[in-house]
């Protein structure tokens, strides 16, 4: 029960993968985490999110859990690379884990549903594997909710690309504001909603997000994808590149990017 993984795992991904923190991607969860804590953090990536939780946890332990073990060699590599001991790793699917019942007292999942077949089972999955009194914790963006300023025809395109790819690959970029509903029908009844953005608008994080995206769209696998599909041409590819790079170059430039995020208590 898989869904293909849009973005792939390019370099310029994964580099932008790693700009997340449990600070600006998981700040709604930090309340409920204490030392001792067994958490299990669903799609770790390259890491960087899942180091900040074992050093929250600090005596208890983070179990990396990725869907081979090429990624999880990524997650590895950051680990190690701080000197952290407290994470362990697993491969495995969402939909059917690999743990006993209340096996952990926090489980995490930053970016993930949007990519599963089936975010329903995920999410009752990561309740089964959550201790009573637990809590799981979820955050996927909302990619219909981006904004930007100024108005752009070729970033319109690239959101509507974006939109066709995901879905062809079986995901919902629109997940944000559906994991409450997922979550009802999950059988969650203890849950708490809330959203939070990320927002480029200095001159540096612009040329970032600009030029990450720029790539994204030419060089990664959704490039491929739109190409194979017929859903692009090539010089429309290089055009909405060219629309990002013109974004970032404008002072006046500004993008939120939405996020839903829920609390289910277990």
């Amino acid at each position: 029960m898989t869904a293909r993984y849009t973005h792939g795992h390019a370099d310029t991904v994964v580099d932008s993968h790693r700009s997340r923190t449990a600070a600006n991607s998981a700040a709604y969860l930090l309340p409920f985490l204490a030392p001792g804590m067994r958490v299990l953090d669903v799609g770790s990536g390259p890491g960087s999110i899942t180091a900040d939780l074992a050093a929250l946890v600090d005596d208890g332990s983070v179990t990396a859990l990725e869907t081979s073990a090429d990624i999880l060699a990524l997650t590895r590599a950051e680990i190690e690379r701080r000197g952290i001991t407290n994470v362990d790793y697993a491969v495995g699917d969402v939909h059917a884990l690999a743990f006993a019942d209340d096996s952990f007292d926090v489980v995490h999942a930053h970016q993930v549903l949007q990519h599963v077949a089936d975010p329903v089972q995920a999410l009752r999955e990561m309740v089964r594997v959550c201790r009573p009194g637990g809590v799981v914790a979820v955050r996927d963006a909302d990619y219909a909710g981006f904004t930007w300023y100024p108005a752009s025809a070729g970033l319109d395109r690239w959101q509507e690309l974006f939109h066709l790819a995901a879905r062809a690959n079986g995901g919902e970029p629109d997940a944000g504001r559906m994991l409450l509903a997922w979550a009802h029908a999950a059988g969650c009844a203890d849950v708490t909603a809330s959203s939070s953005t990320w927002c480029y608008a200095d001159a540096d994080a612009r040329t970032t997000w600009g030029t990450m995206w720029a790539d994204r769209i030419t060089r990664t696998a959704i490039a491929d994808q739109l190409l194979a599909s017929g859903a692009a041409t090539r010089a429309e590819l290089e055009g909405i590149a060219d629309a990002w790079r013109a974004w970032a170059a404008d002072p006046d430039g500004w993008i939120s990017i939405l996020h839903g995020e829920l609390v289910i208590r277990v």
